[in-house]
């Protein structure tokens, strides 16, 4: 039988709370006691292996780039220009790139990526003659002033500059094809650097930029922080698991697939869908509910400014303002003929219900989803005072002199009040009739929403009993009381690390597995939160 570790203590605060006779345990194999600091374990118990990912300044953003453009020149020998034309177009994948040489030959490859090696034709590419008749403009030019690319098509420098300089200003600068009809090969980019130098050197320095940046811009696996005035850094991710959380070097913490915010555990479909709610409805929602009713006829919104409950819509429909139902037009003061207030006929005002339940279910989660979202800025401000008094007692005389016990506590809390706040838009579209309506029978649905509202009623109570004892000042407890304060708070540390486990799991393989996978991915639970991105040596 495995070991249960209960949540217990003598203390009053602690004991006397009516939590509706809930027993909140976790196995003592899921949790390593060390201060609160909480191995990532599988159900298999292997220990998580996230996704490790490196932050990308401007000064390493060069070696990022020749990292990969020396493994591909190594393997296939080749110069720099051609391996970076192989890899823009095959969008800096490596692996993909040797796995069209494998699959398809070296030829195929060249092709596809519109590369062709030079020296085919020494008779094209060194004119006998002094002079060459450029076939764009039809002028007679010295060989001098003409340039030849790789695929032996000759033109003069003028023509060359011209169509480099029209391909740079309209951003298409990183893969720029030869002008010859139905050439596809794309130019040596030292060679438009060259000519283009000569006619400006500003935009050859934009060429450039082109040409580093492709490496952020065309890279599935590399994507600019989107941090807000922009730090200017971009993450790495080192495996393919896009549906993944980074924080930047700039603290800044994201969703590497949508680039919002960290939204886990709520997929980045539905948090779209959330965010856009929110920003347009709300404000209107919140008006609607309070200061109007919708007809029963026409179903537009009514607003009663005074009079009597006796109300008529624009349609010329009389209704009841107090229960909404449709009614005639004989009244009084304070009755309505042959009408009492809730008693219209069965599917009389289907749709006006309808759509204030809806209103109703929008609210209930908005409201949670905002306690929760604000109680994590209030905590967010707690950092700096934790801070003090970590400081504090390990300046002290106390006997223990190791607190990393408080800030590991905090960090959990934050991660767990996160967590709580996106669970309500997985809440408000998984159990409502948007996106899922005909993927679960009301049976299933009922009984999938009791589980993950169990699960996170659970999460909430324990992370509500973390932020009241980080919030005690027990820098000034002596030494008895401080030593069961923080076994308390290591304890409830772990106790909401396990739910926010469960929690994940539950939608993962429970919620979305049987509906619409593929869809709505979301992100691993990472014990340690979020995966912080480590610096890329220049």
């Amino acid at each position: 039988m495995e070991d249960i570790i209960y949540v217990s203590s003598d203390d009053d605060e602690w004991n006397n709370q009516d939590y509706n006779n809930n027993e909140y345990y976790f196995d003592d194999d899921d949790v390593d006691y060390d201060d609160g600091e909480f191995l990532e374990v599988e159900s298999n118990g292997i220990c998580e292996k996230g996704p490790s990912c490196k932050v990308i300044r401007k000064e390493s953003l060069l070696a990022a780039q020749k990292e990969d453009l020396q493994r591909v020149m190594d393997l296939l020998s080749l110069k720099e220009h051609h391996a970076r034309s192989l890899l823009i177009h095959y969008r800096w994948d490596v692996d993909k790139v040797f796995a069209v040489l494998f699959e398809r030959g070296r030829e195929k490859l060249y092709a596809e990526a519109g590369v062709t090696l030079e020296g085919k034709d020494e008779h094209t590419s060194s004119p006998s003659t002094t002079e060459i008749t450029c076939e764009i403009c039809f002028e007679d030019v010295p060989a001098e002033k003409s340039t030849v690319m790789d695929c032996n098509h000759r033109f003069c420098n003028d023509c060359w500059t011209s169509h480099f300089i029209v391909k740079i200003n309209e951003g298409k600068s990183k893969r720029i094809t030869c002008m010859a009809q139905k050439c596809n090969a794309i130019c040596d980019e030292g060679k438009i650097r060259d000519l283009v130098t000569a006619k400006d050197h500003t935009l050859a320095e934009k060429f450039d930029r082109f040409l580093l940046e492709s490496y952020i811009d065309d890279n599935k696996r590399v994507k600019w922080c989107p941090s807000v005035p922009h730090c200017g850094n971009a993450i790495r991710i080192e495996d393919d698991d896009e549906y993944c959380e980074v924080e930047c070097a700039c603290g800044v913490q994201f969703c590497f697939n949508c680039l919002s915010e960290a939204h886990s555990p709520c997929s980045c479909l539905m948090w779209k869908l959330w965010m856009r709610k929110c920003q347009d409805d709300w404000k209107t929602v919140m008006w609607m509910s309070e200061n109007a009713k919708h007809c029963p006829k026409c179903h537009n919104p009514v607003e009663k400014n005074g009079g009597c409950n006796l109300v008529r819509c624009r349609c010329g429909q009389p209704f009841c303002w107090l229960c909404g139902g449709a009614t005639g037009l004989q009244h009084t003061w304070s009755s309505i003929q042959g009408h009492t207030c809730g008693s219209y006929k069965e599917g009389e005002d289907k749709k006006s219900t309808t759509v204030r339940n809806d209103l109703l279910r929008y609210t209930h989660y908005y409201e949670r989803y905002m306690a929760h979202r604000d109680s994590l800025k209030v905590e967010a401000n707690m950092k700096q005072k934790l801070h003090v008094k970590v400081v504090k007692l390990e300046a002290g005389e106390s006997q223990s002199k190791d607190f990393s016990w408080a800030e590991n506590g905090f960090n959990r809390l934050l991660q767990s009040r996160r967590i709580l706040f996106c669970s309500y838009p997985v809440s408000f579209y998984v159990f409502g009739k948007l996106l899922f309506e005909t993927e679960m029978t009301p049976k299933e649905r009922e009984i999938k929403k009791n589980l993950f509202e169990n699960l996170q009623q659970q999460l909430e109570i324990n992370v509500e009993r973390l932020s009241m004892f980080l919030e005690e000042p027990f820098a000034d407890y002596p030494e008895d009381k401080l030593l069961e304060t923080r076994m308390k708070i290591i304890t409830l540390s772990a106790v909401t690390d396990n739910l926010c486990k469960k929690l994940y799991d539950c939608i993962d393989n429970d919620l979305l597995v049987p509906l619409q996978q593929a869809t709505h991915t979301i992100a691993h639970y990472r014990s340690k939160g979020v995966d912080k991105a480590s610096e890329l040596p220049n």
